[in-house]
């Protein structure tokens, strides 16, 4: 840069494409335009969304599908708040983003001026570190430190809010300030004894299992995992974010742990001596009741970020660090061993549960059997609700980064813009988003942002006309009284692609379903398929006699 004078906007830019960002997902407005104007001149693509909670879940699918750092920007005040939902949702699940508002000018700041907010006070909560820049020369290093902050240790969204008059104060680059980062200093090697104490502990146990989560993925540690479960014979069951962190047609992976999981799984947790918890917060949809949670086993944990640990399950041995540090000594200090036993006997169970057959007509587990017959590794996404839980368990997953969710959160219409940045970030694999009716309609504005993009997602709507896991837990708890949630069936989602330029489908009968999705894979194009099931089916039944709850009550 030598000693040419710039704007704080071009050097924020200019600052970003040294950080390798290809693409921001973002909505302009008055108090980001001199960032637009300069963005113009770059080589960072803009892909605009048509709400800024879509630009942050774009930001955010896209991230969970590269391993890279989304990067989403919004204007001030209601732009910005309308980040905050999707900042909460990267939060929750250890997504890095940097997300970027424009702030009134700092003159104004505190006066309750037109379109200001404290965005930086609203999202202390729901980001790793936020910033209110107060000078144009803090730029450089700061967007530096952000995005550092987003990838490293615990990954999670960071904000920069960036008050007008600093986007276009001057200032020499020779002048940038440069404070060092004092107080963040996480831990990535695992303390050499404590692996040492697990390897032993692990050697010893008769009943071993291994929980993965979704930091393996984040770690990038899958196949030193599988490395390890396969050198000490170990069964592998995986939260929900954590399903794409082990092959799912593994041998030993044993499937879905939880609230929702399988009857196999869940009596694995209540019968292992010894478990091993990778990259798992261990929340509630997890554990259900803490009290009664693995009662007879002894917990290793392993996390990167300590405040995890022991949180919510105590744990025998805790290792803090990064799990492709600690998976590959780990696995080099465990010897061979078998369990045979402990393995037949959580298969036994599974043949004595197994999941509930398809049966005719259209169906989610029809539908889902049908994407899986026809695309050959696609990147899945789903929205939250029953047809997220039917996906988990019906959609074997075997690649990396190939199932990507809201887990924590459970942000309806997190699906459509998610699975857009997913396939803005892999542009050679095919997308497939699952979503609910209800889901779909809250973000759906978003497919007119893929067709301006010409971004050819495939939306498939599970249209049951209701909001289904309300549905299920008004039949479960509330004496079958449904208050609330039926939408009426009437929407045409097909039609409502179409309207926005999309290629619209319609499937109401069973021998629809493989010829349509095939026309909406091969459309080159946004697709949205209208699939209208025959009647709302709980997930819960679908897994015959059991829940994680009938194990722990």
């Amino acid at each position: 840069m030598g000693k040419t004078k710039m704007s704080g906007a071009k050097a924020l830019v200019r600052e970003l494409e040294s950080q390798g960002v290809e693409v921001i997902f973002g909505y302009p407005g008055g108090a980001t335009l001199p960032i637009y104007d300069e963005l113009a001149k770059s080589s960072i693509r803009h892909v605009l969304a048509r709400h800024e909670q879509g630009a942050a879940h774009m930001a955010d699918g896209y991230a969970r599908a590269t391993g890279k750092t989304g990067v989403c920007m919004a204007t001030s005040g209601p732009g910005a708040t309308n980040l905050v939902t999707g900042l909460a949702n990267a939060y929750m699940d250890s997504s890095p983003l940097v997300a970027i508002t424009g702030q009134v000018s700092r003159s104004m700041i505190g006066n309750d001026a037109f379109q200001e907010v404290d965005i930086t006070g609203i999202t202390i909560p729901i980001t790793k570190h936020n910033y209110l820049l107060q000078e144009a020369s803090e730029m450089p290093h700061t967007v530096k430190e952000a995005f550092y902050l987003a990838s490293t240790g615990r990954k999670g969204p960071v904000l920069l809010d960036i008050p007008r008059d600093v986007q276009l104060e001057i200032f020499a680059p020779h002048q940038a300030k440069y404070p060092p980062l004092e107080g963040y200093r996480p831990t990535v090697e695992g303390h050499p004894g404590q692996i040492k104490r697990a390897a032993a502990l692990l050697k010893s146990a008769e009943k071993p299992l291994i929980i993965a989560g979704g930091g393996i993925s984040l770690a990038a540690a899958r196949d030193l995992l599988v490395r390890l479960a396969e050198k000490a014979d170990i069964p592998v069951v995986y939260t929900l974010m954590g399903k794409a962190s082990f092959p799912n047609s593994h041998p030993l992976c044993i499937g879905l742990m939880g609230y929702h999981g399988r009857v196999e799984s869940n009596y694995g947790i209540a019968n292992a001596d010894v478990i091993l918890a990778l990259g798992t917060r261990l929340g509630d949809r997890t554990t259900g009741p803490i009290g009664t949670f693995a009662k007879q086993a002894r917990f290793i944990h392993i996390d990167i970020d300590p405040a995890e640990i022991s949180k919510n399950v105590p744990s025998y041995l805790p290792i803090v660090g990064d799990a492709a540090q600690i998976l590959e000594q780990l696995g080099d200090q465990l010897p061979a061993q078998k369990h045979e036993q402990w393995i037949s006997e959580l298969r036994r169970t599974a043949e004595q549960h197994p999941l509930r057959a398809r049966s005719a007509g259209v169906s989610i587990p029809n539908i889902l059997h049908a994407v899986k017959t026809i695309v050959d590794d696609p990147i899945i996404v789903t929205d939250v609700g029953r047809h997220q839980i039917f996906t988990a368990h019906y959609f074997p997953v075997d690649s990396e980064r190939s199932f990507i969710t809201s887990g924590g959160l459970g942000t309806m219409g997190f699906g459509v813009p998610a699975a857009i940045g997913a396939r803005v970030g892999q542009p050679r694999r095919t997308v497939v988003d699952i979503s609910g009716d209800g889901g779909f309609m809250m973000t759906c504005q978003e497919i007119a942002s893929a067709v301006q993009e010409e971004i050819p997602v495939v939306v498939l709507v599970m249209n049951d006309s209701c909001l289904g896991m309300i549905r299920q837990l008004q039949h479960a708890f509330y004496g079958k009284r449904y208050e609330a949630c039926s939408f009426g069936g009437n929407v045409d989602f097909a039609r409502l692609a179409e309207s926005m330029g999309a290629a619209g489908f319609t499937v109401t009968e069973e021998t629809q379903i493989t010829p349509t999705l095939e026309k909406a894979l091969a459309a080159g194009r946004p697709a949205v398929v209208d699939c209208v099931l025959e009647e709302p089916a709980n997930v819960y039944p679908m897994v015959t006699g059991s829940s994680l709850m009938e194990y722990v009550e």
